[in-house]
């Protein structure tokens, strides 16, 4: 929501389309994002039926909403099956401790893309 209106609406996708990323708040960022025409959300709040998951969350403060209010709790969510307490337990752990492996690889030139932003003069911050 943004000055009271509604500008950006989503419902959870995931198996209907397949994408493990269509969550019902991304899907409303995404259209929230395309309709002002930004990458971020300053001014405005987002109103979801459950307290987003680790992903979503990470969406919410990249897009930088004033706020965010939900409905139900995590606890409720895990009692019909969305149990993200795994997801939260895998984070916390360093990375050689994770279940799915997740190990640096050394690169020729590894950094040059991070290089090349560095000194663009086109770049858009965020």
């Amino acid at each position: 929501m943004k000055d009271g209106g509604i500008i950006g609406r989503g419902r959870n996708e995931v198996t209907s389309s397949n994408d493990p990323t269509a969550h019902a708040e991304v899907q409303a960022i995404r259209e929230a994002c395309l309709h002002l025409g930004h990458f971020q959300l300053k001014g405005c709040e987002i109103y979801t039926s459950c307290e987003p998951c680790p992903m979503c969350i990470g969406a919410i403060y990249w897009s930088r909403p004033d706020a965010v209010y939900y409905a139900c709790t995590q606890a409720e969510a895990a009692s019909i099956g969305f149990d993200d307490q795994f997801i939260y337990e895998q984070i916390a752990l360093p990375m050689p401790a994770r279940s799915i492996p997740m190990k640096r690889i050394d690169l020729p030139d590894y950094k040059l893309p991070f290089a090349t932003w560095k000194t663009s003069m086109n770049k858009t911050e965020y």
